[in-house]
Protein backbone atom coordinates (compact mmCIF):
# COMPACT_ATOMS: atom_id res chain seq x y z
CA UNK A 1 0.00 0.00 0.00
CA UNK A 2 2.93 2.66 1.10
CA UNK A 3 4.09 1.57 -1.99
CA UNK A 4 1.18 2.24 -4.38
CA UNK A 5 0.63 5.64 -2.25
CA UNK A 6 4.71 6.54 -2.86
CA UNK A 7 4.14 5.50 -6.92
CA UNK A 8 0.65 7.57 -6.83
CA UNK A 9 2.55 10.85 -5.66
CA UNK A 10 5.64 10.62 -8.18
CA UNK A 11 3.51 10.00 -11.45
CA UNK A 12 1.15 13.16 -10.24
CA UNK A 13 4.28 15.22 -9.30
CA UNK A 14 5.62 14.43 -12.90
CA UNK A 15 1.82 15.41 -14.49
CA UNK A 16 2.03 18.36 -12.54
CA UNK A 17 5.40 19.71 -13.59
CA UNK A 18 4.48 18.97 -17.45
CA UNK A 19 1.70 20.91 -17.11
CA UNK A 20 3.08 23.57 -15.69
CA UNK A 21 4.87 24.81 -18.62
CA UNK A 22 2.21 24.26 -21.08
CA UNK A 23 -0.56 26.41 -18.88
CA UNK A 24 2.40 28.90 -18.31
CA UNK A 25 2.38 28.93 -22.44
CA UNK A 26 -1.07 28.38 -22.50
CA UNK A 27 -1.77 31.65 -20.21
CA UNK A 28 0.58 33.91 -22.90
CA UNK A 29 -0.85 32.66 -26.08
CA UNK A 30 -4.22 33.81 -24.29
CA UNK A 31 -2.56 37.07 -22.93
CA UNK A 32 -1.41 38.08 -26.43
CA UNK A 33 -4.90 37.20 -28.04
CA UNK A 34 -6.42 39.84 -25.27
CA UNK A 35 -3.86 42.48 -25.41
CA UNK A 36 -3.61 42.31 -29.31
CA UNK A 37 -6.94 42.17 -29.88
CA UNK A 38 -6.86 39.25 -31.69
CA UNK A 39 -10.17 37.22 -33.32
CA UNK A 40 -10.39 33.59 -35.62
CA UNK A 41 -9.81 34.21 -38.58
CA UNK A 42 -12.67 32.57 -40.55
CA UNK A 43 -11.67 29.85 -43.35
CA UNK A 44 -7.82 29.99 -42.83
CA UNK A 45 -7.88 29.68 -39.19
CA UNK A 46 -5.23 31.09 -36.20
CA UNK A 47 -5.76 34.31 -35.32
CA UNK A 48 -5.47 37.67 -37.08
CA UNK A 49 -5.29 41.78 -35.81
CA UNK A 50 -5.37 44.63 -38.46
CA UNK A 51 -2.31 46.83 -37.42
CA UNK A 52 -3.30 49.04 -40.28
CA UNK A 53 -2.83 50.43 -44.42
CA UNK A 54 -0.14 52.46 -45.73
CA UNK A 55 -1.15 56.13 -46.67
CA UNK A 56 0.85 55.60 -50.26
CA UNK A 57 -1.03 54.16 -52.71
CA UNK A 58 -0.26 52.61 -56.45
CA UNK A 59 -1.92 51.62 -59.93
CA UNK A 60 -2.12 47.87 -59.85
CA UNK A 61 -4.67 46.23 -62.43
CA UNK A 62 -6.28 49.30 -63.14
CA UNK A 63 -7.03 49.83 -59.48
CA UNK A 64 -5.66 51.79 -56.68
CA UNK A 65 -4.64 49.95 -53.73
CA UNK A 66 -2.35 50.87 -50.78
CA UNK A 67 1.40 50.02 -51.27
CA UNK A 68 1.01 48.00 -48.08
CA UNK A 69 -1.05 46.44 -45.24
CA UNK A 70 -0.24 45.14 -41.95
CA UNK A 71 -1.48 42.48 -39.86
CA UNK A 72 -0.56 40.42 -36.63
CA UNK A 73 -1.19 36.26 -37.08
CA UNK A 74 -0.80 33.88 -34.74
CA UNK A 75 -0.99 29.87 -34.27
CA UNK A 76 -1.65 28.03 -31.00
CA UNK A 77 -1.84 24.69 -29.67
CA UNK A 78 -5.90 25.22 -30.77
CA UNK A 79 -5.52 26.41 -33.96
CA UNK A 80 -2.05 24.87 -35.38
CA UNK A 81 -2.78 25.32 -38.91
CA UNK A 82 -3.61 28.30 -41.57
CA UNK A 83 -5.52 26.67 -43.95
CA UNK A 84 -4.25 26.80 -47.87
CA UNK A 85 -4.88 30.05 -49.28
CA UNK A 86 -3.66 31.84 -52.51
CA UNK A 87 -2.88 35.30 -51.98
CA UNK A 88 -2.66 37.63 -55.33
CA UNK A 89 -0.08 39.82 -52.91
CA UNK A 90 3.67 39.33 -51.69
CA UNK A 91 2.74 37.84 -48.18
CA UNK A 92 5.74 38.68 -45.53
CA UNK A 93 5.80 37.11 -42.19
CA UNK A 94 8.20 38.31 -39.07
CA UNK A 95 8.55 35.78 -36.63
CA UNK A 96 7.87 38.20 -33.32
CA UNK A 97 7.43 35.59 -30.27
CA UNK A 98 7.38 31.68 -30.05
CA UNK A 99 7.21 29.27 -32.94
CA UNK A 100 8.80 27.09 -35.08
CA UNK A 101 6.16 27.45 -38.05
CA UNK A 102 6.74 25.37 -40.81
CA UNK A 103 5.11 27.15 -44.16
CA UNK A 104 4.73 24.91 -47.49
CA UNK A 105 4.57 27.16 -50.28
CA UNK A 106 3.20 26.14 -53.73
CA UNK A 107 4.53 28.13 -56.76
CA UNK A 108 2.51 28.66 -59.94
CA UNK A 109 5.00 26.68 -61.70
CA UNK A 110 4.42 23.84 -59.75
CA UNK A 111 7.26 24.06 -57.72
CA UNK A 112 6.90 23.00 -53.95
CA UNK A 113 8.71 24.57 -51.23
CA UNK A 114 9.21 24.05 -47.25
CA UNK A 115 10.55 27.13 -45.00
CA UNK A 116 10.82 26.87 -41.62
CA UNK A 117 9.74 30.37 -39.31
CA UNK A 118 12.24 30.36 -36.34
CA UNK A 119 14.73 31.88 -34.07
CA UNK A 120 16.80 28.15 -34.41
CA UNK A 121 19.52 29.68 -37.32
CA UNK A 122 21.95 26.71 -36.87
CA UNK A 123 19.08 24.60 -38.03
CA UNK A 124 17.84 26.66 -40.95
CA UNK A 125 15.32 28.49 -39.16
CA UNK A 126 14.93 31.73 -40.44
CA UNK A 127 12.97 35.15 -38.69
CA UNK A 128 11.28 36.36 -41.67
CA UNK A 129 9.39 34.22 -44.39
CA UNK A 130 8.65 36.44 -47.95
CA UNK A 131 5.73 34.79 -50.22
CA UNK A 132 5.78 35.87 -53.50
CA UNK A 133 2.29 37.19 -55.16
CA UNK A 134 0.54 33.96 -56.68
CA UNK A 135 1.62 31.60 -54.35
CA UNK A 136 -0.22 29.22 -52.44
CA UNK A 137 0.24 28.25 -48.61
CA UNK A 138 -0.25 26.81 -45.56
CA UNK A 139 1.27 27.46 -42.31
CA UNK A 140 1.60 24.35 -39.70
CA UNK A 141 2.93 25.27 -35.72
CA UNK A 142 5.64 22.63 -34.89
CA UNK A 143 4.08 19.80 -32.82
CA UNK A 144 5.36 21.00 -28.73
CA UNK A 145 5.37 24.32 -29.67
CA UNK A 146 2.68 26.23 -27.73
CA UNK A 147 2.25 29.37 -29.97
CA UNK A 148 3.92 31.43 -33.06
CA UNK A 149 3.07 35.37 -32.72
CA UNK A 150 4.16 37.05 -36.28
CA UNK A 151 3.49 40.59 -38.16
CA UNK A 152 2.93 40.20 -41.76
CA UNK A 153 2.83 42.95 -44.45
CA UNK A 154 1.10 42.31 -47.89
CA UNK A 155 2.17 44.59 -50.41
CA UNK A 156 0.30 45.74 -52.12
CA UNK A 157 -2.54 46.03 -49.63
CA UNK A 158 -4.62 42.22 -48.98
CA UNK A 159 -8.62 42.96 -50.62
CA UNK A 160 -10.99 40.18 -49.88
CA UNK A 161 -11.23 39.75 -53.78
CA UNK A 162 -7.44 38.78 -54.75
CA UNK A 163 -7.67 35.65 -52.09
CA UNK A 164 -8.66 32.41 -52.79
CA UNK A 165 -9.16 29.63 -49.88
CA UNK A 166 -9.73 26.20 -50.57
CA UNK A 167 -9.13 23.93 -53.02
CA UNK A 168 -9.61 20.14 -54.30
CA UNK A 169 -8.70 17.15 -55.77
CA UNK A 170 -7.35 18.38 -58.83
CA UNK A 171 -4.90 20.53 -56.58
CA UNK A 172 -3.67 17.99 -54.34
CA UNK A 173 -2.79 15.46 -57.99
CA UNK A 174 -0.96 18.29 -59.22
CA UNK A 175 1.47 18.73 -55.80
CA UNK A 176 1.27 15.24 -54.69
CA UNK A 177 4.82 13.63 -54.14
CA UNK A 178 6.32 16.93 -55.85
CA UNK A 179 7.99 16.85 -52.06
CA UNK A 180 8.87 14.13 -49.81
CA UNK A 181 6.74 15.73 -47.52
CA UNK A 182 3.77 16.05 -50.43
CA UNK A 183 1.83 13.16 -49.70
CA UNK A 184 -1.85 13.18 -50.76
CA UNK A 185 -3.06 12.84 -47.35
CA UNK A 186 -0.92 15.64 -45.65
CA UNK A 187 -2.12 17.88 -48.83
CA UNK A 188 -5.71 17.42 -47.93
CA UNK A 189 -4.67 18.01 -44.12
CA UNK A 190 -3.39 21.47 -45.52
CA UNK A 191 -6.85 22.02 -46.89
CA UNK A 192 -8.78 21.00 -43.82
CA UNK A 193 -12.50 22.31 -43.75
CA UNK A 194 -11.67 24.02 -47.40
CA UNK A 195 -12.22 20.92 -49.57
CA UNK A 196 -13.80 21.73 -52.72
CA UNK A 197 -15.52 19.15 -54.37
CA UNK A 198 -14.80 18.93 -58.23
Amino acid sequence: MKKLLTATIVITSVVALRAAPQAATDARAREIIRELHLTVLPKESGYLGIIGVSAQKAKIDGRELAVQSQNYYMLTRDRPINYLHWLAPDDTHILIEGGPVDYFVFHPDGRPEKVTLGFDFAAGQRPVVAVPGGCWKALKLHDGASYALMANTLSPEFTPDRVKIGEGQDWVKRFTNSAPWATPMFLREMIGPNWIQQ
